[in-house]
Formats: C-alpha cells, sequence, structure tokens
C-alpha cells in the first residue's frame, strides 16, 4: 500500500513539473513576455565641439563704390545645447561660438574697391538656434533656425573698419548616437549678417557693406541625461 502511495505521488508531482511545458506549446494558451531594448532617448543637456568650412559673398555699397568679395574659410568652436523629447519628436534649443577664418580680397567693382581694393573678414562667429527634429531611435534628422551673430571687417588702402553685426541663420542636419553618450552630427546652416557700415575715415566715403554666408558644420556632442 505504501509502495502504490509512494508511486502515485511521485506521477502527480512529474506531471505538475511537466504541465508548463505542455502548456507553452499549446496554441493560445501560454506565451513568454517579449522584452526589447527601450527607445534611445535624446533628452539632457549637451556639450560638444565643430569644425567646418563656411563661404559666402559680401557687397560693397556707395553712391560711387561697387564691389563684390566672395570670402571662404574655416571655423572652429564648441557647443551647448538641450534636447526634450516627446514620442519620436525631438525639441530643442542650441548655442555655439567659433573662430572663423572667412576672408577676400579683390580690386574689382567702382569707386575705392576699383582703385585701392576692397577686402573682407571675419574672426568670429555664433548662433543660438531653436531645433525640431524627428527622431529614428538612434538618427535624429532636424531643421533649426534662430540669431547669427559675428563681426566683420572691411579693409582698403591699409584701414580697417570692424562691426559686430546680428542677423539670422536657417538650416538642418542629421545627428547619429554612435557610442554611449556620444552623438556625431553634419549639418548646413544659410546665415545673414546684414549689412554694416564702413565709414568714410576707412572707405573714403560712407559705404554699406553686406555678409552672407553658407556653413557646412561637423559636431561631436556628449549627452548628459
Amino acid at each position: 500500500m505504501n509502495r502504490f502511495i509512494l508511486n502515485v505521488g511521485a506521477c502527480a508531482l512529474a506531471f505538475a513539473m511537466a504541465s508548463p511545458s505542455f502548456a507553452a506549446d499549446m496554441p493560445g494558451q501560454y506565451q513568454e513576455p517579449a522584452y526589447g531594448a527601450p527607445a534611445f532617448s535624446w533628452g539632457g543637456v549637451y556639450v560638444g565641439i565643430n569644425t567646418g568650412y563656411g563661404w559666402g559673398q559680401s557687397d560693397w555699397s556707395s553712391s560711387v563704390t561697387t564691389g563684390s568679395n566672395r570670402p571662404a574659410g574655416g571655423l572652429f568652436g564648441g557647443t551647448i545645447g538641450f534636447n526634450g523629447q516627446t514620442g519620436a519628436f525631438v525639441f530643442g534649443v542650441e548655442g555655439d561660438v567659433d573662430g572663423n577664418w572667412m576672408r577676400d580680397s579683390n580690386s574689382t567693382g567702382t569707386g575705392i574697391c576699383s582703385a585701392l581694393g576692397c577686402a573682407i573678414q571675419t574672426s568670429w562667429f555664433a548662433t543660438a538656434r531653436g531645433r525640431v527634429g524627428y527622431a529614428f531611435d538612434r538618427a535624429l534628422l532636424y531643421i533649426t533656425a534662430g540669431g547669427a551673430f559675428g563681426d566683420v571687417q572691411m579693409s582698403t588702402n591699409g584701414l580697417t573698419a570692424t562691426a559686430g553685426r546680428a542677423g539670422w541663420t536657417v538650416g538642418g542636419g542629421i545627428e547619429y548616437a554612435i557610442l554611449g553618450p556620444w552623438s556625431a552630427k553634419v549639418e548646413y546652416l544659410y546665415s545673414d549678417l546684414g549689412s554694416a557700415s564702413c565709414g568714410a575715415a576707412t572707405c573714403g566715403i560712407d559705404t554699406t557693406v553686406s555678409f552672407k554666408t553658407n556653413i557646412v558644420r561637423l559636431g561631436v556632442n556628449y549627452r548628459f541625461w
């Protein structure tokens, strides 16, 4: 009798242990929960560095002077920003300050630009912009717009007039999370610093000088979650 009871108990225990496996094999009865890696988050404060190349046009104009420069050169500087994320949409603000080596000089046009030559260059360039993007997990496509700032140095006959300028910028880019908190980006900006004034002491006659530029930059950012 005792042997019979032991055999029955062993069979019951074996059945109980095997039941989950049988249930898992039956369609619609049991499924293991699925666990996936969480989507990448673009939210938080970040800092970075950027480098790039700019090219554009500067036009000189007065009652007797016309001229045109095509300044071009490299940029290098730092970036700071903040992102917030709602679903796949990313909203943020970003600022940067770069050393700027865009310059050009020629003797075309009329008036002082023809007689003595007109030269233009900048030494720094900065932006303060909003960004709106759409995230494909670790890839972020974005558009951006805001203010642009810089100096415009206008030279002729060895004399230079410098004016700080504020204007606007618009552009877009793509950023990709490459490793942990690190991301890399490439972006394009079109910027217009408006017109600076070159006075009679430098340009012989009051002259307005415009400055518009295209910029392509590469950047690397470090994000603090």
